[in-house]
């Protein structure tokens, strides 16, 4: 497999530091509120890239934080008279509910920040000591030019940064780049005991901490999304290396963006969706599918034709999927023909595009193509007029299943039960139309319809299908 390093701006082949296992961290939310549609899609792209590397054999151990103390989440906390850790825990609670409705699986470990002080307070003491941080009156900042690589993820010479950069008038830092490692308590503020006495940590240095407990001190890959890349992961890179004296990740991945009608995302644009938000409007399945429609590293357009067009191409695989059912019920044991093993053959070579296009960087647009050849062969070469061979149209839904499933897609079973009164209707249609009572097969067909079930006569029988809201 090969990745696209942000840290070297090069494809490179993926080779962990340990055979068979892979650590990985991924910045995970600061829980102040639902996560928006912006931060979706990092979620979205490495829990497939994590269930990818699972499908390849390897054992993922895959660490994603929660930031539960911050200047944001103190500000909401305060407004709604609660304190900071029962609004970070509600905004737990419904991250897992719109990460479940997404497909995201959980974390091998998703650790908090106000649960790691100690790991942190270890990281910055090292700073301190290894002279890469100083302490101000409390506050503890690091010495950006004391790490003579700082800028080398972001590839921006430090005197460019410095020229951009601001200072806050209330900081004594030396340096305008410095950057908050530890902040003393402000009244009515949550804090811990630290060595520079009361306080909380900054940003940064929670997610160097909780790799370094977590994972170790060299990892195999850090993802986030490119607005991350600075200052939030070239400080983790100059805080780490320096505390540590070791590579912090080997491979840095970062997503595109997303705009919304073509346009920045932005609260006083009005365009700013939660991911709550939009499931109301479409299935979590439908928003996963858009997510992974695109390379993760090009920027994406959000808008309400395309999630139109995400739920038809999502609804055309579950119809494939429901007529492969079909199929296989009036399917036969034997031998395959010879257009049937041609077709077995195309499944294959699917299989290896599919492959292909995942070891390509990730490239799940080209991975989903390959399912919709899957679509388009089955739908071509599998008769609807005479029986299959069984295990040719099993082949077709099992390797349907299995691609799918390292997307996080098209694994919901569908409801197929009919209760007797619709059991009845049918035989009786059935019977109407064997002794050709086209009258009364049709008002039973239009009852039927009338109560969402819709029939399609073919030569293996009826089938029938729920008619979709």
């Amino acid at each position: 497999m090969k990745i696209y390093n942000t840290l070297t701006r090069q494809k490179q082949e993926f080779v962990p530091i340990n055979k068979g296992e892979v650590k990985m961290y991924s910045c995970g939310p600061t829980v102040y509120d639902y996560f928006h549609i912006g931060n979706a899609r990092p979620f979205i792209v490495f829990d497939t890239m994590r269930r990818y590397l699972e499908y390849q054999g390897y054992k993922v151990t895959f660490v994603q934080n929660f930031t539960d103390i911050d200047d944001k989440m103190i500000k909401r906390a305060n407004e709604e008279g609660i304190t900071v850790k029962e609004l970070g825990e509600r905004f737990i609670a419904e991250y897992f509910k719109d990460a479940q409705a997404i497909g995201i699986h959980k974390a091998t470990i998703h650790p908090k920040a106000t649960e790691n002080i100690d790991a942190i307070i270890n990281v910055v003491k090292k700073l301190v000591d290894n002279g890469y941080a100083y302490d101000v009156d409390g506050n503890v900042y690091f010495s950006t030019k004391k790490f003579n690589e700082y800028g080398k993820l972001s590839k921006q010479p430090l005197e460019d940064l410095e020229a951009g950069a601001r200072i806050d008038v209330n900081e004594h830092k030396k340096d305008v780049m410095d950057f908050a490692l530890w902040k003393k308590q402000k009244e009515g503020e949550p804090a811990w005991e630290s060595p520079w006495g009361m306080g909380r940590p900054g940003w940064h240095i929670e997610c160097s901490a909780m790799v370094n407990k977590y994972l170790g001190e060299t990892i195999d890959i850090h993802s986030g999304g490119q607005d991350l890349i600075f200052p939030h992961h070239e400080n983790e890179i100059a805080q780490s290396e320096c505390a540590n004296g070791k590579p912090f990740a080997n491979y840095w991945m970062h997503n595109g963006y997303i705009n919304i009608n073509n346009r920045k995302m932005s609260k006083s644009l009005g365009n700013f969706f939660t991911v709550r938000d939009i499931l109301k409007q479409y299935d979590g399945e439908v928003v996963r599918f858009f997510m992974l429609s695109a390379h993760y590293r090009n920027p994406i357009n959000f808008d309400n034709e395309l999630m139109e067009q995400a739920k038809s191409a999502v609804e055309r695989v579950y119809t494939c999927i429901d007529n492969l059912e079909f199929l296989l019920q009036n399917s036969e044991d034997r031998e395959l023909t010879d257009s049937e093993k041609e077709y077995s053959k195309t499944l294959d070579d699917c299989k290896t595009k599919f492959i292909a296009a995942m070891d390509d960087d990730l490239n799940t647009a080209d991975a989903i193509a390959a399912i919709f050849d899957i679509v388009y062969a089955s739908n071509t070469a599998l008769s609807n007029e005479n029986k299959n061979a069984k295990v040719v149209v099993e082949k077709t839904l099992d390797l349907i299943h299995e691609l799918g499933g390292v997307l996080g897609l098209f694994q919901k079973t569908q409801e197929k039960s009919i209760d007797a009164e619709v059991e009845e209707l049918i035989e009786k249609r059935n019977k109407a139309r064997s002794e050709k009572n086209w009258a009364e097969a049709d008002a039973i067909r239009d009852k039927l319809k009338a109560m969402n079930i819709e029939l399609k006569d073919t030569p293996m029988g009826v089938k029938w299908n729920y008619i979709s809201e």
